[in-house]
């Protein structure tokens, strides 16, 4: 049986070991497994761990916002928040390819970091990585933006949570007495809505995304569907359907609704929403967020599926 304060002290142990009097570099996305491997780090080496989000353009509504809030003001982690939206799209403009995103987006989180530990003297990267991400890399099932290291890089990489499975990292995170709205936090994608919106990111694509997301994630939370669900978001397929609006013809965007219950991510079933509470979706998103046609709900298990769209 899985013994969270065991886990705990040995890590902390093997961490000081690990990076020794080095100064250390963490990506903190605001998502559980950043925030327990964070967590770890600083209390194994103290302010020589600095905690970096990353602002890329593909995050979620007001996300800067909440994770300086949490983690600098409640937890007075070492953090500094970068914005490089302008970097990210531009190097993600014209591709389509997910495994390419993927490989950019990781590429691109690498050279962040090296450029900010070259200015601090950090020399090691902490990741967040769970078992997970590199059973499915390995698998060939898909390239987490994590494991997507690149060749050459200077930084050296060490992994507190790599065999640790989502269940587990959330015991973790209550034992470390990390708030609930982090612990029981819905998982995030390493590369955010680049993985959401399918086909060529763009701006109007990003912000739908955006503004859709947030809709899904209000409604379930106030029915109290998100201590049920694993995972509940909107995603923009790449392609554009007729629609009404005002009698007036309109060729827009479809927007996806996905939902599903798991335990650890490996495998995942589509539970039964009420259909009021997706009609209601429906009518807030294509009401409320321009240039959306219309509404489907995706009732695909994983397998075949995998939980994100890309």
């Amino acid at each position: 049986m899985f013994n969270a304060s065991e886990f705990i002290e040995e890590s902390i142990l093997k961490l000081k070991e690990e990076i020794g009097d080095r100064k250390a570099i963490i990506a903190l996305s605001g998502g559980v497994d950043s925030s327990v491997a964070a967590v770890l780090a600083s209390k194994a080496i103290g302010d020589r761990l600095l905690a970096v989000f990353v602002d890329t353009g593909l995050m979620r509504k007001n996300e800067a916002e909440e994770i300086y809030n949490i983690f600098k003001g409640d937890l007075g982690i070492n953090l500094k928040i970068i914005d490089k939206k302008d970097l990210f799209l531009k190097e993600l403009s014209g591709i389509k390819d997910p495994e390419e995103k993927r490989k950019i987006i990781g590429r691109l989180f690498i050279e962040v970091f090296e450029e900010v530990a070259k200015e601090n003297g950090e020399e090691v990267l902490v990741q967040g990585t769970i078992a997970p991400d590199w059973i499915e890399s390995e698998g060939d099932i898909k390239t987490h933006h994590n494991i997507a290291l690149p060749s050459g890089m200077v930084l050296e990489v060490v992994e507190p949570l790599r065999d640790l499975y989502k269940d587990e990292v959330r015991i973790v995170a209550k034992e470390l007495g990390l708030p609930d709205k982090i612990a029981n936090r819905q998982p995030f994608p390493g590369p955010g809505l680049a993985v959401r919106v399918l086909g060529e990111i763009t701006l109007e694509k990003l912000e739908v995304c955006r503004e859709a997301n947030a809709i899904v994630e209000e409604e379930i939370e106030k029915e109290g569907l998100n201590k049920k669900l694993w995972q509940y978001f909107a995603a923009v397929l790449d392609t554009k359907a007729t629609g009404v609006k005002g009698d007036v013809r309109e060729y827009n965007w479809v927007v996806a609704i996905r939902m599903v219950e798991s335990l650890d991510a490996m495998t995942a079933n589509v539970p039964e929403i009420s259909f009021a509470i997706l009609k209601r979706i429906s009518k807030r998103i294509t009401s409320e967020v321009p240039n959306v046609a219309r509404v489907v709900f995706d009732i695909t298990d994983k397998p075949p599926a995998t939980i994100e769209f890309e």
